[in-house]
């Protein structure tokens, strides 16, 4: 399944990826002599159009070729013959310029050719994203249990929901049976304002009755200040991590930090987000017995949810235990608005690890290989098709942010000599492009390597 599953990510993100460069240079009357996918020599293929349509041996990555766009570093990439010289060895004879030729086509023209594979990796995301809330709905958490109420959040009426116990089941508000915390949220919003309404709970049994403000935009902000409730168990530690360092281990139970009763995974961030580069103790529950460890937080800033402000809060690299996964359908339009917002936020997400990667703030060690990208893929197949299609969205997101990275040989290095040539009216000589895309390789390959070493230590335990 894992391997299957790899296969597929990347063969379909690849594959479209390179058919937006494709694509684009059709648009604007760029030749394209080959279509592969993958790298180094080929291993099948076919012509059709003037266009060489291959299967690479090496299964990380794939490029189109368009005529008299660097041949000798294309050469490079295809594995074949050394630049400036034919297959046979001797020396090539310098080539004709074509007005098909890719460096012959205007700057605006050939930065669309090299951002068109971004943008296909963007849409697909997008219409993953749209294809996962029209298909099966947006997803909400499968569980009912009551987490952290915030009350100083909440409308004056609503904030007897503190009232209910921590970890109680809720079953009905109103007269509306819950299956899922969707349809808490559904419920409360579907109550007329300024009414009462009951809120039935079990384990243990019983009900509260709360006031709803009139106001429907605080009936929002209300329900987004109830929590679910979420066990502080850790599910996983990044390599490298606070968490990583100071000895904590996938299936600690958190009892206290610093002498302080922990009941909820959001009372432990909460504590943990206030103690940025500040030691701090954790008392846990491992196999039966109490253990105690001492981390100290990475400070990390951030953004306030409510208010949008900038803070610096503290974080250790440790994960909880997932909740369920229910699905809430929705029309044409919500999905639409669900594809663009999930688009958004992973694309957020993305860039605030690599700041934090560049800024120091988070471990080089949390880089993952392809062995990560086929654990991932593994997993995330074994828990259907809308949570397999989710994982190759953010996977897609990923791809078109780091294929920006000003890095040559990658888009977003094509994009830099350009916008060079845009600025002086002259191209970047084929020399100096040459030694660059070299010393883009070299960096290619040590960032690679270090991921690959990474996944080998958290193989190994070390």
């Amino acid at each position: 399944m894992t391997i299957i599953a790899t296969i597929i990510v990347l063969g379909v993100l690849i594959f479209v990826h390179e058919l937006g460069h494709f694509w684009a240079a059709k648009s604007v009357g760029v030749r394209v002599e080959r279509f592969s996918i993958g790298l180094g020599p080929r291993v099948a293929g076919f012509e059709r159009g003037g266009t060489e349509y291959i299967l690479a041996a090496i299964p990380l990555g794939g490029y189109v070729k368009m005529g008299g766009m660097d041949d000798e570093v294309m050469e490079k990439i295809e594995g074949g013959a050394s630049a400036g010289e034919g297959d046979d060895g001797t020396a090539r004879p310098p080539r004709t310029p074509s007005p098909s030729d890719y460096d012959s086509k205007p700057v605006w023209a050939r930065a669309w050719v090299i951002s068109a594979g971004v943008i296909m990796n963007m849409a697909f995301a997008f219409f993953a994203y749209f294809l996962i809330a029209l298909g099966w709905g947006t997803p909400v958490p499968d569980t009912l249990e009551l987490g952290q109420v915030r009350s100083e959040m909440m409308a004056p009426g609503m904030q007897a929901f503190e009232e209910i116990p921590v970890g109680a089941e809720l079953t009905r508000i109103g007269d509306r049976d819950l299956r899922h915390w969707g349809d808490v949220r559904d419920a409360l919003r579907s109550q007329e304002p300024g009414t009462s309404v009951e809120v039935a709970y079990r384990n243990p049994e019983g009900s509260v009755m709360i006031d709803l403000p009139g106001d429907p935009e605080a009936v929002d902000r209300s329900v987004r200040a109830l929590g679910y409730f979420i066990a502080p168990v850790i599910a996983g530690v990044l390599p490298g991590s606070p968490a990583d360092r100071g000895g904590i281990q996938e299936g600690d139970r958190v009892l206290a930090v610093d002498d302080t009763p922990i009941r909820l995974w959001d009372e432990f961030t909460a504590m943990i987000r206030d103690r940025p580069e500040t030691e701090t103790r954790l008392t846990l529950e491992r196999g039966g017995s109490e253990v105690v460890r001492t981390v100290t937080p990475n400070l990390v800033r951030g953004e306030d949810i409510d208010t949008g402000e900038t803070i610096t809060i503290g974080q250790i690299g440790a994960s909880p235990v997932p909740s369920g996964t229910a699905y809430v359908p929705v029309g044409p339009m919500e999905a639409i608005q669900s594809g663009y917002e999930d688009t958004v936020w992973v694309t957020g997400l993305i860039l605030g690890f690599l700041r934090d990667l560049f800024t120091g703030q988070m471990s080089p060690r949390n880089l993952g290989s392809i062995v990560t990208i086929g654990e991932a893929s593994g997993q995330a197949a074994a828990q259907g098709i809308p949570v397999f299609l989710g994982f190759m969205a953010f996977f897609s997101v990923n791809l078109a942010i780091l294929n920006l990275l000003p890095i040559p040989v990658l888009d977003g290095g094509h994009l830099v000599f350009l916008g060079i040539e845009a600025i002086r009216g002259r191209p970047v000589s084929v020399e100096q492009r040459m030694r660059w895309s070299q010393v883009g390789f070299v960096v290619l390959i040590g960032i690679m390597a270090l991921a690959l070493g990474n996944d080998f230590l958290r193989l190994f335990g070390l």
